[in-house]
């Protein structure tokens, strides 16, 4: 994966995540590869399982960000919303979520990019590296809004 550092500009950076083995939930890690795929200018990608602490450094040189996850509470379309940063960079468990990220990168680096968190409907959780018809759509999607967001930037840059 093209990852932030190895261009002098990173317009966007998209951070999908998820276990790839549990059937929908890889749907986050499988965006990211598709916009790696598509080589496009000023985009890096990172796929991960977790979101950890040592993602703040490439988050905080991005001038903005999208973390991209499966979400069971999202009913048919993909939902994109604005994030900004948690309170407190703590993390208390494992993983954080991405607003927790965003203040890491806030509190270690002292940058927060502009961001997003694209969930993408999810039915089935189950072993398994198939995503479900539900994901699919959801995935394609995904790709279409990352388009959009990184025209919008190119835009305003």
């Amino acid at each position: 994966m093209k990852t932030p550092g190895s261009s002098p500009s990173t317009n966007l950076l998209v951070i999908g995540y998820g276990n790839t083995l549990r059937g929908d939930d890889g749907v986050g890690p499988r965006v990211a590869e598709a916009i790696e795929d598509l080589n496009l200018p000023g985009v890096c990608t990172l796929s991960c399982a977790l979101l950890t602490p040592e993602l703040a450094e490439p988050i905080s040189t991005a001038r903005c960000v999208v973390f991209v996850d499966a979400a069971l509470d999202v009913q048919d379309k993909i939902q994109i919303r604005p994030l900004t940063p948690a309170d407190s960079g703590q993390i208390m468990a494992h993983a954080a979520d991405p607003r927790t990220m965003l203040a890491v990168a806030r509190d270690v680096f002292g940058q927060t990019p502009r961001a997003w968190w694209l969930t993408i409907p999810a039915e089935n959780l189950a072993m398994g590296e198939e995503l479900s018809t539900k994901a699919e759509s959801g995935l394609s999607d995904a790709i279409a809004e990352i388009k959009r967001i990184l025209q919008q930037e190119s835009r305003s840059s």
